[in-house]
């Protein structure tokens, strides 16, 4: 594309250079810069790619967006402007010529629900016959075919890349997870919303390499619906008020406790051979039943934002009931069918929150006994560890103390923090650190009416040991499990 297209939506000066000059393709890490690149110098905490202007140019560069002043090379363009991520997003929106005007875009952002609610959507309008592309945690997913990523909400070039990709393969809809780093690095500037969706808000992400406070993270999602153009929020999350203060959207709301634009009512659990659901009614936009085999009134709310979505999408109703009583989500209280009396369950739950969240759902169902497998990530916050393990103790949870992603630290070291927290309520547990042999052991002392619950790992297939990523997927272990079961009884 020429340069001067590509500078249509943007505000810059040149510095020196020529602008009637072919772009080949925008890079902002200079290991990927080839003949006629446009190399963006993205500042960061830990890397400044102004450093890396010279070396870009070196590799083939012709055009370098720039902050501030680098050393300039002859025969190179040059273009200053105030913000290089906001410039590196309007720039890839042209680049690929704009993809998100060509679908209908629902962004997603909130701390918990965003990856199951997306997969609700797409599974719904999968079943009413439409090409859906989704963005997000678990990485993307065009019409079917799978995609890693390296972010929930990617950089703002492969995030374009991603959308011109499901234009080409026809998508009518894109969903999108909206993370706050994604909305604070300008990742998602210049992506014309459809809908946006607020599914709740707790602490999260505060760190001096994230959000500096619990207040900037808020105001990091609330730009969304400076972005989008009917914003779905929930009414009875506490900071809702706080969150559609200075919307700039048409305001939609979903609620379970007071009345709403959708509202749900008589939630009751359901629990089968092997499966934990729920059942709701809803009343407002749309009077109906629904089921969904996902446990827990976390799974209503999340049903809630699809039912809206979809009806706004005009979407008919039977498609809806289908496709929810079916879907499941990668990692996310992801039941494994089996033919046991016992329950197991994969969930990305890796904080305070996310397991008092899971274990209060959980209880709701009274299982036999509730059995946690799970560890710690190596080399963060230690104080994590304490929290999690007095909230399994709280709840009155056999742990099974294992491997998560111990990076370079002790395994042993990391449950120590852990086995502080148990012994505020006298917690029982067991340690294993092998993680597939701590689940061969969870499965082989179940019992009927047990719930096992493997904490941390959800979707990922892989273990960080030692800087190495080794290929570990709890759902193939517990799969490989039974089959040998199998053999063995016939």
């Amino acid at each position: 594309m020429i340069l001067e297209k590509l500078l249509e939506n943007i505000d810059y000066q040149l510095i020196q250079g020529d602008l009637k000059q072919n772009v080949s393709q925008i890079d902002y890490d200079s290991r990927q810069v080839i003949n006629e690149s446009l190399f963006v110098c993205l500042p960061g905490s830990k890397v400044d790619g102004h450093h890396y202007a010279k070396n870009a140019v070196l590799s083939g560069a012709k055009v370098i967006v720039i902050e501030k002043k680098v050393d300039y090379q002859e025969g190179v363009t040059y273009l200053l402007v105030k913000n290089a991520r906001y410039a590196l997003a309007i720039l890839s929106c042209a680049f690929f010529h704009h993809p998100s005007h060509q679908m209908t875009v629902i962004g997603i952002t909130g701390t918990k629900g965003k990856t199951t609610t997306s997969y609700m959507v797409e599974s719904i309008l999968n079943h009413a016959g439409k090409k859906v592309g989704i963005i997000g945690t678990i990485g993307s997913v065009i019409n079917g075919e799978y995609r890693k990523t390296k972010n929930t909400t990617p950089e703002s070039f492969e995030l374009q890349r991603l959308m011109y990709e499901m234009v080409l393969s026809g998508c009518e809809y894109c969903v999108m997870e909206v993370s706050s780093q994604g909305l604070m690095l300008d990742r998602v500037a210049g992506i014309d919303f459809d809908y946006g969706v607020f599914t709740n808000l707790s602490p999260d992400h505060i760190s001096e390499h994230e959000h500096h406070s619990f207040e900037h993270y808020m105001e990091c999602k609330k730009k969304l619906f400076h972005m989008c153009k009917i914003g779905f929020f929930n009414k009875d999350d506490e900071h809702y008020e706080d969150m559609i203060a200075g919307a700039k959207c048409q305001i939609q709301t979903f609620s379970m406790k007071t009345k709403s634009n959708l509202q749900a009512y008589d939630s009751r659990l359901s629990r089968g051979k092997g499966t934990l659901g729920v059942s709701f009614s809803t009343r407002g936009l749309i009077s109906d039943q629904f089921e969904v085999d996902i446990p827990g009134e976390f799974s209503v709310y999340n049903s809630l934002v699809a039912l809206m979505l979809c009806y706004a999408l005009n979407i008919e109703t039977i498609h809806m009931k289908e496709a929810l009583k079916k879907v499941r989500v990668k990692g996310r209280v992801e039941i494994i069918p089996t033919q046991q009396d016992y329950t197991i369950m994969i969930d990305y739950a890796h904080n305070a929150v996310s397991f008092e969240n899971i274990l209060q759902t959980i209880q709701a169902y009274y299982p036999k006994r509730l059995i946690c497998l799970y560890g710690s990530v190596g080399e963060r916050t230690e104080g994590r560890r304490y929290e999690m393990g007095e909230i399994v103790s709280r709840y009155g949870a056999f742990s099974i103390l294992t491997a998560d992603n111990p990076g370079t630290e002790p395994i042993h070291t990391i449950n120590q923090g852990i086995i502080e927290g148990l012994n505020v309520h006298q917690g029982e547990y067991i340690e294993i650190e092998d993680r597939k042999e701590a689940i061969v052991y969870a499965l082989k002392h179940a019992q009927d009416g047990d719930v096992i619950l493997c904490l941390g790992k959800g979707h990922e297939d892989y273990q960080l040991i030692d800087g190495i990523e080794v290929p570990f997927s709890e759902k193939m272990v517990i799969q490989n499990y039974f089959d040998k079961k199998s053999k063995i009884h016939i």
